[in-house]
């Protein structure tokens, strides 16, 4: 059986190493970068990469590492992209996965032949060329292989989604995918658009340099706090969920937004919006800097931006500030741009898959971590790619009506959350996991 995957991020290895140790030898990679770890090897120059200097992740170690490869024991609490990028390194020499992987490779085309099997057409890359990314090699270049499975695993943090507003900017306009350091917003005027991680990292950041940043919420979140009494905040989130024997969500919930408001205090304390829609809605912030930050006036709240004017913004509550750079920190689309649209497009959701992995029409196509949980993805990765690998294996098989199985999955999210296109793959970690352990003991 030859087997295609694309993708040597996190999802990607944790793909290949459990297909290879289920038997499965004649397994091909295809990365568009030069080393394993996908979004988590910084470059400043790639385009790739959503990461920036400064980043660490927002899930704990301890819930962000896989179960056969656990992260040194030196390693803080939220480990830091450096550490990121070595772990991944380091777990693929371990298990010997860097034979499979064909680096500098990128995937334009993915297409059934007539057998069901899977023509898939690669180019080569050549180096960084600015925020575009690795410039593409002739087209004459170009390779067609043929695969009898295909896994998909190119990530979902990659490709911007811009916010629409009337008017024009002309002050520097960058999305968060193109933010990589501070340094360059020194002594400027900075507007960072958006709630969410990516936001209140951009904002605490060139709030240490700038001569301004605000930052403009067209809602109110949920912040949490990395460290809740001491612990880091998924470690305590998740013990409480299995001592309570995975409490349903709609009891937790009430009792984890009354922990961060007596934690946080109300949101008007800081100059920002309420929440108006329950904890777990929307994807929570995990920020322990931005109302350190508010309180001490190094950022300034502002409400949702109505228009823009040359370097003027006009925002709804009447007021309009001037700008020198407008950073709009406001998520990505989920693309798969190899594939004919009228064959895979979850860019607007739904996500129709079982197990946010079994695409319900084709038996050799599978998707792995393309799912947003209430915490880290790589541990659940690792156990769809165990389903996978019993699946191929032929000692796991999805429900024989697969159609239904997917319709009741869509009817019944973990979460109840705003209807968004950010929102069409979210899971909640702790019953997330269970489903899949439950699935892998049958």
């Amino acid at each position: 059986m030859k087997i295609c995957v694309i993708g040597a991020g996190p999802s990607g290895l944790t793909a290949t190493k459990h297909l290879l140790d289920a038997g499965f030898l004649d397994v091909t990679v295809y990365d568009r970068g030069s080393e394993v770890g996908g979004n988590w090897v910084f470059d400043a120059e790639s385009g790739h990469s959503s990461v920036f200097e400064t980043t660490h992740i927002i899930s704990s170690k301890t819930y962000s590492q896989y179960e056969d490869f656990p992260m040194p024991a030196w390693y803080p609490d939220y480990p830091g992209h450096e550490h990121l990028a070595q772990y991944f390194q380091a777990y693929a020499r371990h298990f010997d996965l860097y034979t499979h992987i064909r680096f500098g490779t990128l995937v334009t085309r993915c297409e059934r032949d007539q057998k069901g099997r899977w023509r898939v057409t690669v180019r080569p890359t050549r180096g960084a060329s600015g925020t575009s990314g690795p410039s593409l090699g002739p087209e004459e270049d170009e390779e067609t292989h043929t695969f009898d499975q295909l896994v998909v695993c190119n990530g979902h943090h990659w490709k911007p989604r811009w916010p629409h507003y009337p008017g024009t900017f002309t002050g520097e306009y960058l999305h968060s995918h193109a933010f990589k350091r501070a340094e360059p917003f020194r002594d400027r005027r900075v507007l960072v658009i958006g709630g969410g991680n990516s936001a209140c990292d951009c904002a605490v950041e060139t709030a240490r340099v700038s001569a301004r940043t605000d930052l403009s919420w067209r809602r109110g979140y949920w912040i949490v706090p990395k460290f809740i009494f001491g612990i880091p905040g998924d470690v305590l989130h998740n013990r409480i969920a299995q001592q309570l024997g995975f409490v349903p969500w709609r009891i937790r919930r009430p009792f984890l937004q009354l922990l961060l408001r007596l934690y946080n205090g109300p949101s008007r304390a800081y100059g920002l919006p309420e929440p108006d829609h329950p904890f777990g809605a929307t994807h929570p912030t995990i920020n322990s800097e931005l109302l350190y930050f508010l309180r001490h006036g190094e950022i300034h709240p502002k409400p949702d931006v109505i228009r823009f004017e040359g370097r003027e913004v006009h925002f709804s509550d009447g007021t309009r500030a001037e700008y020198d750079a407008v950073i709009a920190c406001t998520g990505f689309v989920i693309s798969h741009p190899f594939f004919p649209d009228d064959l895979v497009d979850y860019s607007e959701g739904p996500v129709p898959l079982y197990l946010k992995m079994v695409h319900p029409r084709f038996e050799n196509l599978h998707f792995i971590g393309l799912v947003q949980p209430l915490g880290c993805i790589w541990p659940l990765a690792e156990l769809q790619s165990r389903i996978l690998a019993r699946r191929l294996q032929g000692a796991w098989a999805p429900p024989a009506d697969l159609d239904q199985a997917i319709r009741k999955e869509l009817a019944n999210p973990d979460l109840p959350q705003l209807a968004t296109p950010r929102h069409t793959i979210t899971v909640d970690y702790p019953a997330f996991r269970k489903r899949l352990l439950r699935e892998l003991a049958s």
